[in-house]
């Protein structure tokens, strides 16, 4: 398969509309992620962001608007060609029994290999580089359903890595993480950014978004409302407009992220609302 030239974006998403079950869930939402870069995809519950991962993945056919990815239409692009071109991280992955992490990681190899066709020395070697690359080497051996949630989801980034697609779309990955199992986790998608992959993140955690994206897209009501670096898209004002919080993060160059909320007076207001 020929890939498009380095100079195309890695994601390129344009007026994308989406419709499920004939109700308009994104009617606008754009976005671009480069080879090399990580962007936050943020927004409010509700705001469309696991809908517009989904349509950027080629899972979700939008109405209207275009998704290119390594310059190929993903509407036309589908199978194995276009799990050669990105990875997909669900939010709620499923985990079957009986399956051990080595087993699900070569599944995810599947791309790659003809059909009844024996792994080769390149398969093997992909898929035991990202076992190394995610962590979960030392226990490759154990079922899928006997795993911590921060390690299930190393080993569906794993299973990702093992496409090797140069992106990477990661939905809500630390979602149900605690703290160290979050840091971890966003350490390695950083990394990877690093090393030349372009990732795509869906994120609640505006404080980690802050800390670990080169840039911040932000949607509401299944538009795409601003985009740019963290520390200007994430603005008292924005956070009041789209989260009606009164808000303000902090940041330093050494990559220390913390949303500072009003809560109390946030409760108060809802409180008078109420009543």
């Amino acid at each position: 398969m020929t890939v498009a030239s380095g100079h195309e974006p890695a994601l390129d998403a344009r007026d994308v509309y989406v419709r499920l079950g004939g109700a308009p869930i994104l009617h606008g939402a754009s976005l671009r992620v480069d080879r090399g870069q990580l962007v936050a995809l943020v927004g409010p519950n509700g705001a469309g962001k696991s809908t517009f991962a989904r349509a950027a993945a080629g899972i979700l056919r939008p109405a209207r608007g275009e998704v290119r990815c390594m310059g190929h239409d993903v509407r036309r692009t589908r199978g194995r060609r276009l799990a050669r071109l990105r990875a997909f991280v669900p939010q709620r992955p499923r985990v079957p029994e009986g399956i051990t992490v080595a087993e699900a990681v070569r599944i995810g190899r599947s791309p790659h290999l003809r059909p009844l066709a024996r792994a080769t020395r390149r398969d093997r070697d992909a898929v035991e580089r990202a076992l190394e690359r995610t962590g979960t080497a030392r226990f490759a051996h154990r079922r899928l359903t006997t795993l911590s949630g921060g390690e299930l989801q190393r080993v569906q980034i794993a299973i990702a890595l093992a496409q090797e697609a140069p992106l990477l779309l990661a939905d809500e990955p630390t979602s149900q993480l605690d703290l160290g199992a979050t840091v971890s986790v966003a350490r390695l998608l950083r990394n990877l950014a690093e090393e030349g992959l372009a990732v795509l993140l869906v994120v609640h955690d505006l404080a980690l978004a802050a800390a670990l994206a080169d840039e911040v897209v932000v949607m509401s009501d299944g538009r795409t409302v601003a985009s740019g670096e963290p520390r200007e898209v994430l603005a008292p004002d924005r956070l009041r407009e789209v989260w009606k919080v009164e808000a303000r993060l902090d940041a330093d160059e050494a990559g220390h992220t913390a949303l500072r909320v009003d809560w109390l007076g946030a409760a108060r207001e809802l409180e008078g609302e109420l009543r």
